[in-house]
């Protein structure tokens, strides 16, 4: 699954290409997502404006004149100005510009959804409840002792729970534990004051990082500008174990 600095790459790679930009069409080729897609969704965006391209947490939010139209992590790079390639298996919509440019959005498992709402975005089910930041100050050493102090569970469950913070999944939260030299099975509430705070100093720069090279691509994830993520080549602990067992598989079977 994607986790933040993938979507944040992807929010500042379609950036450029959408804000300004009118919404000529909402072409929709799957409703079907994880949620189904309100029936007269095309009319209500048709014709209007791009003020904003948000994110909140592994959700990209497009603000328009009216309303705010909201859709998970997955779309796709600007396509060609003819009005796109032909649609591929888990093409799910295009959302034509003004510019000639389309949006398409691609998800193989459909986990991705669309929604669209004309009050508070932060008001909308999907995003009510969710929690800090990382990269916010809202996330601090304070914070983080405050949540871990009665929790028994491992440090890095608590740290991919998106309740207590948003959008560090496994890679990020592993990444950052052996950076500040915290065990990942550690129970929550045995961090000392001093690993908490290093902790959350570590949470904030393997992240920061990760987005400065576009994220991590493990399978088929690219930025909007169709390059792959690139933190992948500065990862210390995950996949090292994976790694480990496949050199050794090699190894015997020579």
């Amino acid at each position: 699954m994607p986790e933040l600095p993938e979507v944040e790459t992807t929010r500042r790679g379609i950036e450029p290409h959408t804000v300004g930009r009118r919404i000529v069409a909402l072409r929709l080729y799957e409703k079907r997502l994880r949620w189904r897609v309100q029936e007269d969704l095309p009319d209500l965006v048709a014709g209007q404006r791009i003020l904003h391209a948000k994110r909140r947490a592994k959700y990209l939010l497009l603000e328009l004149e009216s309303g705010l139209s909201c859709c998970t992590w997955n779309v796709g790079q600007p396509a060609s100005p003819a009005g796109g390639p032909a649609v591929v298996p888990h093409d799910h919509f295009d959302l034509v510009l003004d510019s000639g440019n389309t949006l398409r959005f691609n998800d193989p498992r459909r986990f991705g959804s669309l929604h669209y709402t004309s009050g508070d975005p932060n008001e909308h089910p999907l995003l009510a409840k969710l929690a800090p930041e990382p990269l916010d100050a809202g996330f601090n050493a304070d914070y983080l002792w405050r949540v871990t102090r009665r929790r028994r569970v491992a440090i890095k469950q608590l740290l991919m729970n998106s309740s207590l913070v948003v959008g560090v999944g496994n890679i990020y939260a592993s990444e950052a534990l052996f950076k500040a030299k915290v065990r990942p099975k550690r129970q929550a509430r045995n961090l000392t004051r001093v690993e908490v705070t290093r902790l959350v100093r570590s949470v904030k720069s393997v992240l920061a990082m990760a987005i400065r090279v576009g994220g991590t691509t493990l399978r088929d994830y690219v930025g909007a500008d169709g390059q792959p993520g690139y933190f992948r080549q500065k990862l210390f602990v995950y996949e090292r174990t994976r790694n480990r067992a496949a050199i050794a598989t090699r190894r015997s079977a020579s």
